[in-house]
């Protein structure tokens, strides 16, 4: 789907077909303008010169104050400079951005988590800090800023490539070029119907982009007394207007029961391959709804017509940020105003004294006499090198009257200028105005090389109380820049299968895929993920003190943690925590190291590419076992052969033993009856050849022998 971009210098505007319609528009816009900057433009004035009074040399002597101290001297000592400066400082030093966060309360949303990191990318390649800067500058100074989101096409030179990405880009004097119609009452204008944006341009310009001759846009908020020379040049306005379309919504109904929503607008859409898509994965038409969409048109006009039509713009919001200093409604007007409005009679005051004693002591500070030239004839070079060789004394001439006879006249001196004790006075009374008009400034550089952190961090956080108004104002205008970016980005990133850049919080750059088909785990549904026509989330920013760097809170704190924690995970947890806060040269390799190590530790979320690495870092792990864990298995494995051995050696002398038995029983049995009978008799000769016998009897010769047994075993 394309998109109108936010007017390209090297587009030419379009042949209108309806001039009639469009000149009545054009009309009822310039009369309703007229209108609103009647009824604000004295409001808008004062904060334009507001931001002159504190930027601009010389700005704080406009007016009627002005002729009044003509050709005399006009002193500045712009004290209201350095408290603006400061206030600026702090929010430099602690940016506010955007959290997307689902409205079902889900967590771990990788869509939500998506749009984070492309917010990121976009501020970063728009280099959004500037549009911020302006912005938050000209609330602070003036009360009143702005910025803009504009949609560019990635590769302008290529005429098929229609990709685009959002911008975010500065509007520089938006107190006399920003209005909204006056129905719309809240603070970051969601409400607002219309709204004006003046630009100007050189008359060449506009002749060379428009080819017609200019015809400016009345702009009544000005102020130029005290600048020397303005440039000649013609202011064009770019209008949006909100219109409700008629459209009809498409539920579509896929095979898993799953349901998706499209206009018909998109399915209707040339370029668009949704219906394809829907067709292609099994998706039919459920039911259909007609309903009322918010658009946003843009115009491009000057005084005099309608110069281009440029069509609906991407996002159903009008995409300018109001930035507020401090804003009420007091009768039906809105009134706003910065850090400097009340600091501007006491400013004045400051520099009319202090040109008043510098003119005092411009005089001199002697007193000298007062002669006639006739006492002094004669003696004028003795009275001028007086100062230089200090004569011990003076010559005059004596008076004489008109007769010639010696007068004793007084002598009269000049007066020495004195500085009146009312003045004296009021210089305190006008420097502890401004003090406590600006803010105790001097109270944060005071500071002693002695004292804690935490009573430093009390003063500090002291003083941000006195401009935290400011903070919390453009944390309001930052939450509303999100909304506008998310409407924008469900309209233009439905390219599918393209990449985009991402950063995550910790400035790590990544990049994700639209509409990038996965299985669901669950179902087993072909899923597209990143598919940002369901980014529907709410948009939070969060502001905190800001003084002194987070970070260094965060490691004050985490370092206090340590000295009372008694466990040593929790220790090794806080400590790798406060050493990714260090502040310092170098030191991002350290935070890396650090972060990793909470990631494997499960204290911090990892990334998808760290998610990845973890996963590979696991497999690996599981592919090649742990050294001590292989010597533990060799350990047992040996355990195991010594014992299996053991038990084969008991088994092989049981065997032994069951052998010996055997052959034993296999020699008994093998013996003779005969032979058994004869081995008993040959034991009882045995024995009866042991008793004591009377009379030896000889045997017989031929007596057979008795055979020896076998002893026993």
């Amino acid at each position: 789907m394309s998109y109108d971009t936010e007017g390209s210098a090297d587009e030419k505007p379009k042949r209108l077909n309806n001039e009639d319609k469009l000149a009545m528009l054009h009309a009822d816009l310039v009369a309703e303008f007229d209108t609103i900057q009647s009824a604000v433009s004295d409001e808008r004035l004062q904060c334009l010169q507001d931001r002159r009074f504190y930027s601009i040399t010389g700005a704080q002597w406009e007016g009627p104050l002005g002729q009044q101290f003509a050709k005399k001297p006009k002193f500045e000592v712009n004290k209201v400079h350095l408290a603006v400066i400061r206030i600026i400082n702090e929010y430099r030093n602690n940016r506010i951005t955007v959290n997307f966060v689902p409205k079902d309360g889900a967590q771990n949303n990788q869509l939500a988590d998506a749009c984070q990191g492309l917010y990121r990318a976009d501020e970063q390649d728009s280099v959004a800090e500037e549009a911020y800067d302006n912005a938050f500058e000209e609330a602070v100074g003036g009360g009143y800023g702005a910025y803009r989101f504009t949609t560019e096409y990635m590769d302008e030179s290529d005429e098929e490539d229609e990709t685009q990405r959002i911008r975010i880009k500065p509007i520089f004097d938006a107190d006399s070029s920003v209005f909204w119609n006056l129905d719309a009452k809240r603070q970051d204008k969601s409400d607002a119907k219309k709204c004006w944006v003046l630009s100007s341009m050189t008359p060449d310009a506009f002749e060379e982009e428009w080819e017609t001759s200019p015809a400016s846009w009345s702009k009544d908020v000005f102020q130029t007394q005290f600048d020397w020379f303005t440039p000649d040049v013609v202011f064009v306005a770019e209008v949006y207007v909100v219109e409700m379309v008629k459209d009809v919504v498409n539920v579509f109904r896929g095979v898993d029961g799953s349901e998706k929503r499209y206009l018909q607008s998109e399915l209707d859409d040339e370029d668009s391959t949704v219906a394809e898509t829907l067709k292609a994965t099994g998706f039919t038409l459920a039911r259909t709804k007609k309903i009322k969409t918010k658009k946003v048109r843009k115009y491009i006009m000057d005084g005099g017509r309608i110069l281009e039509d440029c069509g609906y713009i991407a996002g159903p919001n009008i995409p300018i940020v109001p930035v507020y200093g401090k804003r009420w409604f007091v009768d039906n007007v809105e009134r706003c105003m910065g850090h400097v409005r009340l600091a501007k009679d006491a400013q004045r005051l400051k520099n009319m004294q202090l040109s008043k004693l510098g003119e005092i002591s411009a005089l001199s500070t002697v007193e000298k006499p007062i002669m006639t030239p006739e006492e002094i004839a004669g003696h004028t070079v003795m009275w001028s090198e007086d100062n230089v060789k200090n004569y011990p004394y003076l010559l005059k001439n004596r008076a004489l009257d008109l007769n010639g006879n010696p007068v004793l006249a007084p002598m009269e001196y000049t007066r020495v200028p004195q500085i009146p004790p009312a003045m004296a006075a009021l210089l305190q009374i006008t420097e502890q105005d401004m003090q406590d008009l600006l803010g105790n400034q001097q109270a944060g550089e005071q500071l002693q090389p002695n004292m804690s952190g935490v009573a430093v961090e009390l003063v500090q956080n002291k003083l941000d109380m006195q401009t935290f108004i400011y903070m919390s104002n453009m944390s309001k205008s930052v939450k509303r820049g999100g909304e506008i970016w998310l409407g924008m980005a469900k309209e233009i990133l439905v390219d599918e299968g393209r990449t985009l850049k991402t950063i995550d919080p910790s400035g790590t750059v990544s990049s994700i895929t639209i509409d990038r088909p996965n299985i669901n785990r669950k179902t087993g549904a072909v899923v597209l993920e990143n598919h940002f026509a369901d980014a529907n989330f709410d948009v939070v920013s969060d502001v905190g003190p800001s003084s002194a760097s987070k970070r260094s809170s965060t490691v004050r704190a985490l370092t206090g943690m340590m000295q009372i924690s008694a466990d040593p995970e929790t220790i090794q947890v806080l400590g790798a925590m406060a050493m990714m806060n260090m502040e310092g040269e170098g030191i991002e390799d350290v935070r890396g190291f650090y972060r990793n190590k909470l990631i494997h530790l499960g204290v911090i979320k990892p990334t998808p590419e760290e998610a990845q690495g973890l996963a590979e870092e696991q497999q690996a792990a599981a592919q090649k076992p742990d050294p001590q864990a292989e010597y533990l298995m060799a350990a047992a494995a040996k355990a195991a052969a010594d014992s299996t051995k053991a038990k084969a050696d008991t088994i092989l002398t049981m065997a032994k033993v069951d052998q010996t038995k055997a052959q034993t029983a296999e020699t008994l049995s093998g013996v003779d009856i005969s032979n058994e009978q004869h081995l008993m008799a040959t034991v009882d000769a045995l024995h009866n050849a042991l008793q004591p016998q009377p009379v030896e009897t000889p045997q017989p010769v031929d007596a057979p022998q008795a055979p020896v047994a076998p002893p026993m075993q």
